[in-house]
């Protein structure tokens, strides 16, 4: 028996100067349906993800098949980040107006028409186009699939809206990413590109057909949007999201030197390392969406201090890999943990404008994957070992950790203090 699609009445509609959380009631109602759309926004996020993170997977693949070398071929992976990083605030900005539900629909089709276009290339400008146009979609996919989870969720739950909504990005890593390596290996690096597009296809459809349609996911205008952007407070926020996130990446990146060249592990080992890792951020996500709905800022400092921590006991003790594997989860557990804390706070200081926080919140943290990866490079680079990166990851946190002290510091209300204390 087929499952109607969801719809709601004018009754749900919700004027634009106010945010939906308070003006309407959740929808849909029944606990099946709401799974049924909380599951189409992860699986979008999850094709996203594992795009995303299966071009570092495939790299020697196409650069072997495209006639260039591996160093050359990173400008495709730098291509889809920095779509990422302009789509994020100009595509949500351009579609200020759209309806939420239908914003999502035309993100994954764009999404689909990139990963078509990625596995049809037949160079590597080509190639870098299409990845430019695969990432253009997914900083405004989290924003807009963020303020839809929300309305979903009901009340209170902004948090844990944020969080299912990145749950199909870390669960990418876990499996997404080493499938399509897998694919890759055995089929070829377009049939990966291939495979994505038709389950980012199959997400569309369950898109269209378990969303609810409710003028309450309505857009606002665009200047409402821009106004967020006055608030230096929303700014601070997202540098320490960079920050963080940074922190995250500049061991990701490694993880595979670490295991072999400095743990002296088989290289078959080191896909099982990533997914400790990507369990760890999924596993943190999860915590704290639920922790930044009842302490919207504590999150960070728990996150961050854990993160600290952990780095130096990766400094200290990496080579060993009963040290290495705990160490791996529980940094992305901390620092994940943290990313929701911050969605939250965003959309307080600025709740005129819930999907281009969520949109600048992804664009800041592919921002922390550039700025990892490359201070990891700068400590090796200089002559130090592989595991000075987690030196290189503790001086981003605590930048972080310095982001947030002002914020403190410029914040003239006792119910944020009294929130962290």
């Amino acid at each position: 028996m087929a499952i109607p699609t969801l719809r709601v009445g004018d009754a749900a509609r919700a004027p634009s100067s106010t945010t939906i959380e308070t003006t309407t009631p959740p929808v849909p109602s029944t606990k099946l349906a709401r799974a049924l759309a909380l599951f189409a926004l992860a699986l979008g996020s999850f094709c996203i993800g594992t795009s995303e993170f299966a071009s570092m997977g495939i790299i020697q693949l196409f650069s072997a098949s495209l006639g260039i070398d591996v160093p050359e071929a990173t400008n495709a992976v730098t291509a889809y980040a920095l779509g990422v990083v302009i789509g994020a605030p100009a595509v949500t900005l351009a579609a200020a107006r759209l309806n939420r539900r239908t914003l999502l629909l035309a993100l994954m089709a764009l999404f689909v028409a990139g990963n078509v276009l990625s596995a049809i290339a037949s160079d590597l400008h080509l190639l870098m186009a299409a990845r430019f146009i695969s990432g253009l979609p997914q900083g405004a996919y989290f924003g807009a699939g963020a303020m839809v989870a929300s309305y979903i969720m009901g009340p209170g739950q902004k948090g844990r809206a944020f969080a299912i909504v990145m749950t199909g990005l870390t669960v990418a890593t876990i499996i997404g990413s080493p499938m399509a390596t897998f694919l890759g290996q055995h089929l070829g690096w377009r049939e990966t590109y291939l495979a994505v597009a038709v389950l980012s296809g199959l997400a569309l459809l369950a898109i269209r057909q378990w969303l609810p349609r409710t003028d309450a996911l309505n857009g606002t205008p665009i200047t409402q949007e821009l106004s967020a952007l006055r608030k230096g407070q929303v700014w601070g926020v997202m540098a320490v999201a960079t920050a963080g996130i940074a922190s995250l990446f500049a061991i990701y990146t490694f993880v595979g030197p670490i295991v072999t060249d400095t743990a002296k592990l088989a290289s078959s080992v080191i896909p099982i390392a990533l997914a400790i890792f990507g369990l760890g951020m999924t596993a943190g996500n999860i915590v704290g969406g639920r922790l930044a709905d009842r302490y919207p800022m504590r999150g960070i400092v728990l996150g961050f201090g854990i993160a600290l921590a952990v780095l130096v006991i990766i400094a200290k003790g990496g080579q060993e890999p009963w040290v290495l594997f705990p160490a791996l989860f529980v940094l992305g557990a901390g620092l994940m943990a943290s990313i929701p804390t911050m969605q939250v706070r965003l959309t307080k200081l600025a709740p005129e404008a819930p999907s281009l926080m969520g949109a600048m919140t992804l664009a800041a943290c592919n921002l922390g994957n550039a700025i990892g990866a490359w201070g990891g490079g700068v400590t090796i680079d200089a002559g130090y070992d592989l595991l000075s990166v987690a030196w290189a990851g503790f001086a981003l946190t605590l930048t972080g950790l310095a982001f947030f002290g002002l914020i403190l510091i410029s914040n003239r209300r006792p119910a944020l203090v009294a929130d962290v204390a």
